[in-house]
């Protein structure tokens, strides 16, 4: 386990040395917000509008005293979504997608040589293959938990409304009432943090990818629940730090 834990840090201390230039750097970074960021953008949707329309049908099933006012179900949707479900939930589906696709890749490339000639012809391949990668998943995941949350609180008022579960007028006074800024902020820094453990321990894993066809399949396999569980691990850390 230790050697594990030494070996990524020894990797990521890789990406830093011997770079390329901006240029480069730059072309790679757009490529990567495209495949990492642009194309998740459907999936984080779906899931968070409907996860919104659930926690607040199921939070309105479960307000059965008369004394607790009908706003506190938006209330309620409006904190679990930017405390839990913006970031940590949407992240655990992104290391699904995110997480198997960057080891996967990596795998591939390892396997047939690919990685092997980059080094032959004097690049680092650690720093030129991952480092756009670790860099487009810290700038897109915040934007896509941004998405995730709005979305989800737009899935709880359709959900609520629609059912007539709650008013349009006591959605939104609940959604506003003792409304904290600083968890959006945490939310954010929540999405930082994931994107860079997925992208990094995704690459980590397919990087290492020794064998064929079956050990790429297994690294990817690796890189979604290693991913989960740190994401989860430090969710529980952020929690503790930030609230």
């Amino acid at each position: 386990m230790l050697s594990v834990v030494g070996r990524y840090l020894i990797f990521l201390g890789k990406l830093f040395v011997r770079r390329e230039t901006f240029k480069v750097y730059w072309e790679r970074f757009i490529d990567e917000c495209i495949a990492i960021g642009i194309s998740s953008v459907f999936i984080v949707a779906i899931v968070a509008v409907f996860i919104g329309a659930v926690v607040c049908v199921q939070t309105r099933a479960n307000l059965v005293s008369p004394v607790i006012p009908i706003y506190v179900v938006s209330n309620i949707v409006r904190d679990m979504t930017l405390l839990e479900l913006s970031s940590t939930f949407m992240c655990v589906v992104l290391a699904g997608k995110v997480g198997s696709n960057i080891a996967g890749e990596l795998g591939t490339m390892k396997i047939t040589e690919q990685i092997d000639a980059l080094e032959v012809m004097g690049i680092n391949s650690a720093s030129y293959l991952v480092l756009p990668k670790l860099l487009a998943s810290v700038f897109t995941f915040p934007l896509l938990a941004i998405i995730s949350g709005f979305l989800g609180i737009l899935g709880g008022y359709l959900a609520g409304t629609l059912s007539g579960i709650i008013t349009p007028e006591d959605y939104i006074y609940g959604i506003r009432y003792s409304f904290i800024p600083f968890n959006v902020f945490i939310s954010i820094i929540k999405a930082i943090v994931f994107g860079f453990l997925i992208s990094t321990i995704s690459a980590f894993q397919g990087y290492n990818t020794r064998g064929g066809a079956l050990e790429v399949g297994q690294a990817s396999t690796s890189a979604v629940t290693n991913s989960c569980i740190a994401v989860l691990i430090a969710d529980y850390l952020l929690a503790e730090l930030l609230t």
